[in-house]
């Protein structure tokens, strides 16, 4: 799913399982949620998405 544009995107509750967003846009989004634990390269401003119960994971790829 690289370089795919997610802006005003609804994805309550959606589980990102082992994808990779490089490069994807997350911008004034519904994440509230969603699952990024084996998600890698996200990039996502919590000031412009609504996160709330998202999960994410500490881990380094």
């Amino acid at each position: 799913m690289k370089d795919t544009d997610f802006s005003e995107c609804d994805l309550t509750n959606s589980v990102f399982k082992n994808v990779d967003l490089a490069n994807s846009i997350f911008s004034n989004s519904n994440l509230k949620g969603v699952n990024f634990l084996t998600a890698k390269n996200y990039n996502i401003d919590p000031e412009r998405n609504n996160i709330m119960k998202a999960k994410f994971s500490l881990m380094v790829w």
